[in-house]
């Protein structure tokens, strides 16, 4: 039965179990008497939820706290073991899979390097599909334990009614590749465990607004920088954050080509692969037959020798000018969104490190407007390299927080019932 808004029983009942369950996953383990000021629910509804949860394996007692006067109030917990996720990061150099508890404690994983033909949709599919079912072994968990497998991808990502979710990326040669219906079609997990596919920016940028630099903003910029460069923006109209194409702003016209094949992107100049292509062309020596991270390694060795050793002037040429680059466009940024934090991650922002960090705000203040950039501050992002698969995790945790703790109840078998179609028809009129 629906009230005066809308909302049934079964809705509120779900509301108030995704309340409980965020509130003891964010700042517990709490008692049933700090949950209820927390959730904003009556004494009685937190003791029906939790029992519920307890019930359903979810919830689970650690310890107890001495109360003013009374019996010693018993501490709430969200039950680790109780659901498990998959994280995936399609990267530029390697697809990692790791597999978490219900907590993001990380029980296992996988990595499966990309070398020439990198981006083969096959070979990705293959990795994907693998290395689920090796972290899966791994850890002795069974498929059925499964809430989902979260995916970050390079790319625009469209929702489709009968392909599910289809990627769009243009740097990698990839012109609307059903990934979801590639995986879906040859995965061995149950249809109960769906697959979440987004862009990888984004999944970062989920990840450090849950547990890292993030947290307490209400607007925010994550910036992904690796081999290329994208960003995830976080305002209170989009809470769980939107993927933008910051990497294809035009920063020079007529510059240089872009792997997109546009010219002047900012990828094309502060993307790692650019940068360790306009070292060479400088006259540099990037290190043959090696992955990008271990040649920008080599490339901020040659610029930033130990004490007493000679700098590379064109290393440390084309990291300066990467600098201001990066500061330009971090200033659009600025100036378009006015967020209170941008937060820099991706294992080449995380490996150019605090040292590139003050050129960059100093570069970012000159070119933006002086009010909104005297109100962010630009960090480096706090989760590290397994930024982008946390988050690509966090995706079906969410959906699993958004259902109440509910796992998603297999589809039936057959055609719908007759009165189902009876019921949308009358909908659409």
């Amino acid at each position: 039965m629906a009230g005066r808004n809308g909302r049934t029983v079964r809705d509120l009942r779900r509301a108030n179990r995704t309340a409980v369950l965020q509130r003891l996953y964010f700042d517990g383990p709490l008692s049933r008497f700090e949950l209820g000021p927390a959730t904003g629910l009556s004494s009685g509804s937190v003791s029906n939820v939790v029992a519920d949860l307890v019930a359903d394996g979810l919830v689970e007692e650690a310890g107890s706290v001495d109360s003013d006067g009374g019996r010693p109030r018993t501490l709430l917990r969200v039950a680790p073991g109780s659901g498990h996720m998959i994280g995936v990061d399609v990267g530029e150099t390697r697809v990692r899979i790791e597999l978490f508890d219900l907590t993001l404690t990380e029980l296992a994983r996988a990595e499966r390097p990309l070398e020439q033909q990198r981006y083969d949709v096959e070979v990705i599919v293959g990795h994907i599909r693998d290395g689920v079912a090796e972290v899966l072994a791994a850890a002795d968990v069974a498929r059925e334990q499964l809430l989902g497998v979260g995916i970050g991808v390079p790319g625009i990502v469209e929702r489709t009614p009968d392909r599910g979710a289809v990627v769009h990326g243009q740097t990698i040669g990839w012109d609307a590749v059903p990934l979801e219906a590639l995986l879906r079609s040859t995965s061995q997990l149950p249809e109960a465990a769906a697959y979440f596919i987004d862009n990888g920016a984004k999944t970062l940028g989920q990840a450090e607004m849950w547990f890292g630099g993030g947290r307490g903003a209400r607007n925010a910029v994550v910036v992904l920088f690796g081999s290329g460069v994208g960003a995830s923006l976080v305002t209170p109209e989009v809470e769980h954050g939107r993927a933008v194409e910051w990497g294809h702003l035009t920063v020079r016209v007529r510059g240089r080509r872009c792997r997109c094949g546009a010219l002047g992107c900012l990828e094309a100049y502060a993307g790692a692969e650019s940068l360790l292509e306009r070292w060479h062309e400088e006259g540099g020596h990037p290190p043959e037959d090696t992955d990008e991270e271990t040649a920008l390694t080599a490339m901020l060795a040659a610029a930033y020798p130990p004490a007493g050793g000679t700098a590379d002037p064109a290393a440390l040429a084309v990291l300066e000018e990467t600098a201001e680059y990066l500061g330009a466009g971090l200033s659009d940024l600025i100036n378009l969104f006015q967020p209170e934090r941008i937060l820099i991650g991706g294992w080449a922002g995380l490996q150019l490190g605090a040292g590139f960090l003050p050129a960059v705000r100093r570069h970012a203040a000159a070119y933006a407007l002086r009010y909104p950039a005297e109100k962010v501050t630009i960090e480096l992002g706090r989760l590290g390299p397994d930024a982008v698969t946390v988050g690509a995790a966090i995706l079906p945790l969410a959906d699993f927080f958004a259902r109440g703790g509910r796992r998603p109840e297999p589809a039936p078998e057959g055609p719908p019932p007759a009165w189902r179609a009876v019921l949308k028809e009358r909908a659409s009129h």
